[in-house]
């Protein structure tokens, strides 16, 4: 789950990590309202979205009065915003943040993220803060810090020093260094966040280090935990099916391919995708539906699937160990029939009373194309799709 930069930086002081005063705007006339509260006299009015990029997009303006303020709240608000994150078709801004100038003397590259083979927190700073990272490990690798931590000691104090050697630090910012970046993975660690990026971190002309953009996501799996994270939650930000699979349990991500995609396992689904690049076509989604669905969630998984436009046939594939082939078999015909199901669809089942499953899909009267393998379910949807 992805939060906003005006909530990141929320939890980063509950952490006592400095940050730039601000406020959230949601209108143009909060934004006014907002800037009086700030001493000024700079102010920076950014565009709230779950995405990168928003600067090179015209979504942050560094202004010098209340009239900018305006100005540039009226021209940001309501923007469909482009950036390289958000892909061509943008995202709209709802909402603002307004936050006091910052009197910047460096700028730095700082962020942890869960590195998935190892298990462990990795960390990464680079002197070339305010840049895409991607780029800098394209033409400047040799100014990247990466290391990760054993979660058995933690983050230590060696650690902050590597870190302040690598950024240069001098003086009272090289003190700070401990204590700043010990408290940054307190907060990723204690909040179960998956990433947490501050690009640019700043030092100020008084030589103190601060977090001036503030990027953080957290593990879906953990916001059990976390009732605090789950109330930041903005579904204006994320794809309507996504939010929709989310609340009957299934695992859903939309891509851009033409083939609906209809699986239980996410191994399983990921293999499913792969083959059907390999006949020649592209999923249109990953979608689990685990191992305890029933036909009323398999009929919310088709309804899914067909709410993307892109979609003009979909593959079936299930394992039954724990799911039985005949609960997806009736489900899938329950929900063909609910939906008048009039593209291609491809059914592989293998498992748990697969023979009962087959007969009730040939009992249906249904065009459901069987197939006993992988390779022959994907080529069979790809063949169909295509018309041959």
């Amino acid at each position: 789950m992805n939060i906003h930069e005006h909530q990141a930086k929320e939890l980063l002081r509950q952490y006592n990590i400095p940050t730039p005063s601000g406020y959230v705007a949601f209108t143009t006339e909060e934004a006014i309202k907002v800037s009086k509260k700030l001493p000024g006299p700079i102010f920076v009015v950014k565009a709230q979205i779950h995405a990168g990029g928003r600067g090179k997009a015209g979504g942050v303006k560094v202004v010098k009065n209340l009239d900018e303020v305006k100005s540039s709240a009226q021209t940001i608000l309501g923007k469909n915003l482009i950036t390289h994150q958000t892909g061509p078709e943008g995202k709209l801004v709802q909402r603002l943040y307004i936050e006091d100038g910052c009197d910047i003397s460096a700028e730095y590259y700082f962020s942890m993220v869960i590195d998935r083979v190892t298990s462990r927190v990795s960390v990464i700073a680079s002197t070339e803060g305010g840049m895409d990272i991607e780029q800098v490990a394209k033409e400047t690798p040799k100014k990247i810090l990466s290391f990760n931590i054993d979660p058995t000691i933690g983050f230590q104090p060696f650690h902050s020093r590597l870190i302040a050697n690598e950024l240069k630090l001098k003086g009272s910012s090289f003190k700070q260094a401990s204590k700043f970046f010990n408290q940054l993975y307190k907060l990723f660690t204690e909040k179960d966040a998956s990433l947490l990026e501050i690009n640019p971190l700043v030092l100020t002309s008084e030589n103190n280090l601060v977090a001036l953009d503030a990027k953080m996501s957290f593990d879906n799996n953990a916001l059990f935990k976390h009732p605090d994270i789950i109330s930041l939650r903005d579904e204006t930000e994320e794809d309507p099916a996504e939010i929709l699979a989310s609340k009957f349990d299934l695992a859903y991500i939309k891509l851009d391919g033409t083939i609906g995609c209809l699986v239980n396992g996410a191994g399983l689904a990921m293999a499913t995708m792969d083959i059907i690049k390999l006949k020649g076509a592209s999923p249109a989604n990953f979608l689990d539906v685990g191992g305890s669905a029933t036909k009323e969630k398999v009929t919310e998984a088709f309804k899914i699937i067909l709410s993307d436009e892109a979609v003009e046939g979909i593959l079936v594939n299930i394992f039954g160990g724990i799911m039985r082939c005949d609960i997806i078999a009736s489900g899938v015909v329950a929900a063909a029939k609910k939906l008048s199901l009039s593209k291609p669809l491809v059914v592989r089942l293998a498992g748990t009373n697969v023979e009962e499953g087959k007969q009730i899909l040939r009992d249906s009267g249904l065009k459901i194309i069987p197939a006993d393998d992988l390779d022959e379910a994907a080529m069979k949807i790809v063949s169909a799709v295509k018309g041959d």
